[in-house]
C-alpha cells in the first residue's frame, strides 16, 4: 500500500503539557512509530488562547507533526488520537507531494522562503518626452 505524507495539528491540554512537556510532545511520534510510520518533524507550534472554550479550557498548546504513513492505517491513527484524553482537538491532512519538502523544511526552521526579485523593465514604461533646452527656459 502507498505511503503518504500527512500533516497533523493537535491541540493539547495546556495544564498537562506544562506538567510534562517532553512526555506530551513524544505522544504523537510514539503513536506514529506504533503504526509503522516515519516522523519527518514533530514540534511545539504555539500556545495561545482558543477561539472558544474546549472542555473548559480557554488556552491550548498546538503541536505540529509531519509524518509518512500507509494510507490504510490513517483511520486507526485518527481513532487513537480521538480517544486520547490529553488531546483536545486534532486535524490530519494529506500533504500534496510537491509541497512536502518545503513544508517540512519550514517546520524544522531551515531556510527562509525565497523572495522574488522585482523585474527590471528593459525600457522605461512611460518615457518622458525630450524637451529642447531652449524651450525649458
Amino acid at each position: 500500500m502507498a505511503q503518504n505524507v500527512y500533516e497533523c495539528m493537535v491541540i493539547l491540554d495546556p495544564n498537562k503539557y506544562a506538567q510534562d512537556p517532553s512526555g506530551m510532545g513524544s505522544q504523537i511520534p510514539k503513536l506514529i512509530d506504533r503504526f509503522g510510520g516515519e516522523v519527518l518533524v514533530s514540534r511545539l507550534w504555539n500556545e495561545q488562547k482558543l477561539a472558544y472554550p474546549i472542555d473548559g479550557h480557554r488556552k491550548g498548546t498546538y503541536w505540529l507533526t509531519y509524518f509518512r504513513l500507509e494510507a490504510g492505517k490513517l483511520t486507526e491513527f485518527n481513532r487513537e488520537i480521538s480517544i486520547n484524553e490529553t488531546i483536545l482537538r486534532s486535524l490530519t491532512l494529506k500533504v500534496e507531494p510537491r509541497l512536502v519538502e518545503a513544508l517540512v523544511a519550514h517546520a524544522k526552521g531551515e531556510g527562509k522562503p525565497k523572495t522574488a526579485e522585482p523585474e527590471q523593465p528593459s525600457r522605461p514604461m512611460h518615457p518622458l518626452p525630450e524637451v529642447p533646452a531652449e524651450a525649458a527656459n
